[in-house]
This record gives structure tokens, C-alpha cells and sequence, in this order.
């Protein structure tokens, strides 16, 4: 079985379908699919007919509290022996329901889809054996757009900005009077909903429990519970500090971002988030397609020597990342921390400069490097 979990309305529905068009197409939220669902495998079997290996997508089916119990169900009597190809989907994390069912180890890969990038947009068919690709030039009015509206594919595609606001307010609706009954019995949604405010007003900035705390009117044990929360329903994502053989390094304070970019209205919060989301979705798709185990941190030390973000391949240090909206004279901390890590690769990336076709991965050495080079060579 392939799991494909993500954020609401960055087609996950779309993408699924698009693998067969005869698909068998159940979706929690439809009464009557619900109710086949509920009777059990063997109704979901009948209600296939007699196709011939079909493929099966079960659309937001971890609505469905015994989901896993019904899917180890299906997948031992049917699907496994009959050839049948299952596809589930979700807007909450596919892996964070613990109790309810026996595992799922060993039956399902786990796919996570995350919204347009500069790579998937100017060269969308590779090789996923690869890690970097050779750049590749995004028309000037496509990278705009994708600046200005983030990435998720209907704001992306209308490029309007009262859409996106119609848009934007539809889906936080969905995720703060839906989605967090599904998934949890807390009742202070006002008090998450506060939160994620906070949390996009201090998009890349150390977070404070405490002040959270003392701002919501809660515990910082809630705070942490309700930031979980924000993260399994792909709100948000936090990137932790790297601290290993890195002399008086901060090790518990996270940063916070967004997975809808184009959320923020300050530029330089916005364009450090939109390479922080490329980078995410990077180091998600080699790690999921079997290329390494890819980690994102950030640097920083006591001293306030920082570099953005820190890329790891198998543990160890691969490449650094500062950003900057402008083309600034090189960072010292770039440097410094490269040859403390010993990472690979140094680049400040700079969101205004032009189009240079030339591989970034090449040099070795601190550089600086077009944003719009450098992402096209991600994923």
C-alpha cells in the first residue's frame, strides 16, 4: 500500500486519481462510503465488483477511529493476495495514531506531498535514484507568483489576491472547526487558533513555551501539546538545532514554519520560509524514496553566530543555507560553521539575484548563489 499524507488542498485527491481512471474511490467523508466502510472488508470487496487488479483509494480514511485494524484487515484477505493496489490519504499524519489497531509495519510506504516547488515546476520528471539536479530556469512571472502566493496549487495556478484570501480563510476554517475534532478531543480551539497566530507572526524565530504561555493564558505543557497539533495537521513544521561537535550550540529551542508561505506579509519571513519549505520537501522526498535518511536543523550558538538551515545525509553534515532577500557581502558564519561541521557545501542564497546557470553543488566552498538556481536543483 502507498500512504500519501499532506496538507488540505495541495491535491492529494488529484494526485491519486490520476493514477488509474477507473480508480475505486471511497472517501470517509461520503455517507454512503462511510457506511461500506463500516461494514467491513468484506462489503468494501463486493462493492469492487469484479475488476481485475484494481486500484483502491481510501480518501481521509484515518477519520475512521479502527482505520489501521481495517486496513491490516483488507490488505491480509484481499489486497495482498488478489493483486489489488491500495492507496490511502490523509490530511493528518498517516503515523500518529498509536493506539486502535496493530501495526501497519511491513504493508504500506509512506509518501509525503507537500506543495509546487521551483524544481517540480521547471523540471518535473527525474530520476528519484538522483539527489540534486542540473538548474533550470523558472520564467520570471511563475517565480512571483510562487513568492507572493506560495506553493499549494490552486492560489499558485489563479495568481489572484482576492482568491487567495477566499482561499486562505476556507482553509483554516477546515483545519480549526474540522480537522482538530478529528484527530483530538481538545476543546480550546480558540486557544489553538491563537497559537497558530503567534506561531506565523514568529515565522523563523526561536520559540519561547513560555512566552507562548504567558501571551494564550495556558500551560507550556498545553502549548506544547497544542503545537504537536498545528504539526500533524500540516499547518506548520518545526526545524531543531544541530548541535554535534558545535562548541556551545543551542539544543532545545525550535524554529517554526509554515507550509503555506504565502501567508506571511513580511518579505524577508516569507522568502526564509519558502526555502525552508523547499528544503523540508527535499530532504521528505529522498528519505522517502529510499535515496538516505535526510534531516533539516538550523545552527546556532550562545554567542549568536547563526547559519539558517543545516541539510544532513545519513547524520552527517551535507550543506548550509543562509538566506537573504538581497545580494549581501558573504556571511562570516557560513564559513565558520563549515569547517566546524565539515559540511560539503556553503551557500548564501539570495532571493533577488538572477537566473545563473551553473551547478551549485560544484563548488565547495562558501558562495553565493541565486535562490532561483538553487531551488530549481532540489525537488
Amino acid at each position: 500500500m502507498a500512504f500519501i499524507a499532506g496538507p488540505r488542498q495541495v491535491g492529494k485527491t488529484t494526485l491519486s486519481r490520476s493514477f488509474s481512471p477507473d480508480a475505486v474511490y471511497f472517501n470517509w467523508d461520503n455517507e454512503e462510503h462511510r457506511r461500506v466502510i463500516l461494514q467491513g472488508t468484506k462489503a468494501v470487496h463486493d462493492y469492487i465488483g469484479l475488476k481485475k487488479h484494481p486500484v483502491i483509494i481510501f480518501d481521509e480514511l484515518h477519520k475512521f477511529p479502527n482505520w489501521k485494524i481495517f486496513l491490516k484487515g483488507f490488505y491480509d484477505t484481499h489486497a495482498h493476495s488478489e493483486g489489488i493496489r491500495v492507496i490511502v490519504t490523509g490530511s493528518a499524519r498517516l503515523d500518529i495514531y498509536r493506539k486502535g489497531g496493530d501495526s501497519l509495519m511491513g504493508r504500506y510506504f509512506l509518501y509525503r506531498m507537500h506543495p509546487f516547488t521551483v524544481a517540480e515546476l521547471v523540471s518535473p520528471a527525474e530520476d528519484e535514484a538522483e539527489t540534486v539536479r542540473p538548474p533550470a530556469e523558472i520564467p520570471r512571472d511563475l517565480w512571483d507568483n510562487l513568492c507572493g502566493f506560495g506553493g499549494f496549487p490552486q492560489p499558485l495556478i489563479r495568481a489572484n489576491r482576492r482568491f487567495y484570501n477566499r482561499w486562505k480563510r476556507t482553509r483554516k476554517a477546515q483545519v480549526f472547526r474540522e480537522d482538530i475534532f478529528d484527530i483530538s478531543r481538545v476543546q480550546e480551539v480558540r486557544s489553538i487558533e491563537m497559537l497558530a497566530e503567534l506561531v506565523a507572526m514568529q515565522s523563523g524565530q526561536l520559540v519561547s513555551y513560555a512566552s507562548f504561555a504567558r501571551k494564550i493564558g495556558a500551560s507550556q505543557d498545553s502549548i506544547r501539546r497544542w503545537l504537536g497539533i498545528l504539526q500533524d495537521l500540516y499547518y506548520c513544521f518545526a526545524v531543531r538545532p544541530w548541535h554535534k561537535n558545535v562548541g556551545r550550540a543551542l539544543r532545545k529551542e525550535p524554529k517554526f514554519y509554515l507550509w503555506d508561505w504565502g501567508m506571511l506579509d513580511d518579505p524577508g519571513a516569507r522568502h526564509e520560509n519558502m526555502v525552508a519549505s523547499h528544503l523540508l520537501k527535499a530532504v521528505h522526498y529522498w528519505t522517502d524514496t529510499g535515496v538516505g535518511d535526510f534531516g533539516l536543523y538550523f545552527l546556532r550558538t550562545r554567542e549568536k553566530k547563526e547559519v539558517d538551515f543545516l541539510v544532513t545525509r545519513d547524520d552527517f553534515p551535507w550543506f548550509l543555507v543562509e538566506v537573504k532577500t538581497s545580494d549581501r557581502s558573504l556571511s562570516r558564519s557560513l564559513e565558520y560553521f563549515q569547517k566546524i561541521t565539515k559540511a560539503s557545501h556553503a551557500f548564501q542564497v539570495s532571493i533577488d539575484a538572477p537566473f545563473v546557470d551553473t551547478d551549485c553543488f560544484s563548488v565547495s566552498y562558501p558562495v553565493k548563489v541565486p535562490a532561483r538556481t538553487f531551488l530549481s536543483q532540489l525537488v
